[in-house]
């Protein structure tokens, strides 16, 4: 059956990990830079997990610096405070997305608060820059849940912040990973088929429920890679599953990662953090 009517595989199945990032925030990540740059054009995946904290206030990330890639920051539950080198300053509240490229360099600070619920529940995703475009402007596209199109088919509730699911598009654009990133919630007893162009990457992060992705049961908290073996993805779920897929084009550019810089040379890491001593790192 694997493959039949076009269906992609699933390759892998990552369990995130728990890891302590910025000032004592604990995060579950799927992936993080590495050179093999294996989910190209997707750096990094994190699923905010304050919700069992460590001892203390949830204390965030203060000022640092970015180079060369995108970070998207998606939140369900709770908020996020920030601030940048550019002046920028807001808030992100419930459903509400800022998608930030970096471009040649950005400082920003990013604080996190528990909402109602006393949870922070959120996604972290860094999108690659390619090489022509990582010493670019920075930008902000900041999108307020309400501009986000919710959209309900056959069993399916679909916020779409990027890319286009039967004509409708979302508000994140100019993107130069051509991405799609959706939150899909199933209900019980419904399927979801999409389709993905050929050659692009696509992950799907399961983290509520359970389904049966391209024919394998996955549940709660994983990340599914597809294969590139097939125009569409499919999924089942008899109990209800959420998740968010995640699709993109390869850049197929060799990648540097350094913390919080990706690039394509030593020589440009070398670089920034030069620039970062010398003061010319923001200009």
């Amino acid at each position: 059956m694997k493959g039949m009517n076009n269906f992609r595989t699933i390759s892998q199945i990552i369990t995130p990990q728990l890891v302590i990032e910025g000032a004592g925030v604990l995060l579950r990540r799927s992936f993080a830079p590495h050179p093999s740059n294996k989910y190209d054009p997707f750096l990094l995946f994190d699923h905010f997990a304050f919700n069992n904290p460590l001892e203390g206030p949830v204390r965030g990330f203060p000022m640092h610096p970015h180079r060369g890639i995108e970070t998207v920051t998606y939140m369900l539950d709770g908020s996020v405070n920030h601030r940048d080198s550019l002046g920028n300053a807001g808030l992100i509240g419930p459903g509400d997305v800022q998608w930030m490229t970096s471009g040649r360099g950005i400082l920003h600070e990013e604080m996190p608060r528990r909402g109602e619920s006393g949870n922070i529940l959120g996604f972290q995703l860094w999108v690659n820059l390619p090489a022509a475009k990582k010493m670019g402007q920075p930008r902000y596209q900041e999108i307020k849940s309400s501009a986000i199109p919710l959209i309900e088919k056959n069993g399916a509730t679909i916020r779409l912040v990027a890319g286009n699911f039967d004509g409708i598009y979302g508000p994140a654009t100019e993107i130069s990973a051509s991405p799609l990133y959706m939150d899909v919630e199933l209900a019980p007893a419904s399927k979801f088929v999409h389709p993905i162009p050929k050659g692009h990457a696509a992950l799907a992060y399961i983290f509520e429920g359970m389904g049966e992705f391209c024919g394998e049961a996955i549940q709660s908290v994983s990340m599914a890679v597809f294969n590139d073996d097939g125009e569409k993805v499919e999924i089942n779920s008899e109990t209800g599953v959420r998740f968010m897929l995640i699709a993109g084009a390869p850049f197929k550019e060799p990648i540097v990662p350094y913390g919080p810089f990706v690039m394509n040379t030593q020589e440009e890491i070398r670089q920034a953090l030069a620039d970062l001593r010398n003061g010319s790192f923001v200009q």
